[in-house]
């Protein structure tokens, strides 16, 4: 069982010097966010219990991973304001804003890490079980000639590539939303190019392949797999997913006129929050980071 850090284990952070037992009484208290991480890696570790139906382990593994987007929407969010505000306090616990941001990157680092081992043994399992997730290099045969045409009809007409240049003003990616960029060649004038794909968010994530066995594959697969039919004239010598989480935290105002209104303008106004976690696809080239 994994148990939060409080104050004592967090040496130094952003240079920081931790107050002692003798002379604070802070190390008597776990500190929120860091034990809400150790929470959250509970839930996962449901997802390596084997008494579990193996889906059911998938599940909680699934929901460790949307948990851990909403701590981030929510909770770091509200940390990364009263940093931006230089706001100095200290939690019960000791910690600034600062020092608790330092210990939430570390702590969640080894936690994401934690949940692809366990998916790749979940998904180990379930090949056992018939059911399979595709990678682009076992797209072959009858196989990738279904795909293609779903990819023509399906997924190709709602794809709407934009150019990343000067003249172009980055465009707004929402929150977790799920991109591909890629890094292409003009095979005219062998000119670079750099192209990004916004997945609409009613894709669905995952395309099911006909047959007798339950094979998957992800949609940012397919669409990588199917580039040149989306770039004709064009090489694509690199891509990578990655996606956005933004500030989704709503601060009462308790005293505001119109309760109603309030909410519903700050409902709109959190789409385009500041973003405060940028996940990119592992072994992504460093011309595209």
């Amino acid at each position: 069982m994994t148990r939060p850090r409080t104050t004592a284990d967090l040496t130094r952070a952003e240079g920081g010097e931790v107050p002692s037992a003798a002379t604070s009484a802070d190390a008597r208290y776990f500190n929120r966010e860091l034990s809400w991480l150790a929470f959250n890696r509970r839930v996962m570790e449901e997802a390596r219990n084997t008494a579990h139906p193996l889906l059911e382990r998938l599940r909680f593994l699934s929901i460790s991973g949307s948990n851990l987007d909403e701590f981030f929407m929510v909770r770091v969010a509200g940390l990364k304001g009263q940093q931006m505000q230089e706001v100095e306090a200290h939690s019960t616990d000791g910690l600034t804003p600062a020092q608790q941001l330092a210990a939430i990157v570390s702590d969640a680092a080894d936690l994401v890490d934690s949940q692809q081992t366990v998916w790749q043994d979940i998904r180990a399992e379930l090949i056992g079980r018939g059911i399979e997730v595709l990678d682009a290099e076992e797209v072959t045969g009858e196989t990738a000639t279904w795909l293609e045409e779903h990819f023509r009809l399906q997924i190709f007409p709602i794809l709407t590539p934009q150019a990343l240049d000067p003249s172009h003003p980055f465009p707004f990616i929402p929150n977790k939303g799920l991109s591909i960029i890629f890094d292409l060649v003009r095979n005219s004038d062998k000119e670079a190019v750099r192209e990004l794909v916004l997945l609409p968010a009613a894709t669905p994530r995952f395309v099911r392949v006909p047959g007798e066995t339950a094979r998957y594959i992800a949609v940012e697969t397919l669409v990588k797999r199917f580039a040149p039919i989306l770039f004709p004239g064009f090489e694509n010598r690199k891509s990578a997913t990655f996606r956005v989480l933004r500030d989704s935290d709503i601060e009462l105002e308790e005293e505001a006129e119109d309760l109603v209104l309030y909410f519903r303008t700050a409902i709109k106004r959190r789409r385009r929050g500041r973003v405060i976690r940028l996940e990119m696809e592992e072994g992504i080239d460093p011309g595209l980071e």
